[in-house]
C-alpha cells in the first residue's frame, strides 16, 4: 500500500478548496488515469490562455473588461499548473533515490 509520503496530489480540490490526494499502488488505475487526463487538459488550457494573453498584450485597443476576464482565467490556470507541478515534483521525489 502507498505510504503517507507517497500520496498523489490530485488536479482538483475538494470541499472548501482543500486539496485531494490519491492513495494507490496502481499508477495505471482508473483514478490515476483520470488525474493524468485532467492534468493534460489543464496544461493545454493554460497554454491556450498564454497565447491569448500574448495577443491581448500586443493589442493597444484591448477592452479592459476582456483583459480583466483574461486575468481571472490566467489566475485559475496558473493555480492549476502549480498544482500539477507540485504533484509531479512530489511523485518524482518519492520515485527516484536521492543522489548527493
Amino acid at each position: 500500500m502507498t505510504t503517507p509520503n507517497e500520496l498523489r496530489l490530485l488536479p482538483w480540490t475538494g470541499a472548501e478548496g482543500k486539496p485531494c490526494y490519491l492513495s494507490t499502488d496502481d499508477g495505471g488505475g482508473y483514478m490515476s488515469r483520470l488525474a493524468d487526463i485532467i492534468e493534460a487538459m489543464q496544461l493545454g488550457a493554460a497554454a491556450e490562455l498564454l497565447e491569448q494573453a500574448s495577443e491581448a498584450l500586443d493589442d493597444q485597443d484591448a477592452d479592459p473588461n476582456d483583459l480583466h476576464r483574461l486575468s481571472h482565467d490566467l489566475t485559475g490556470a496558473l493555480r492549476d499548473v502549480l498544482r500539477v507541478a507540485t504533484s509531479r515534483g512530489h511523485l518524482l521525489a518519492v520515485s527516484e533515490p536521492h543522489r548527493f
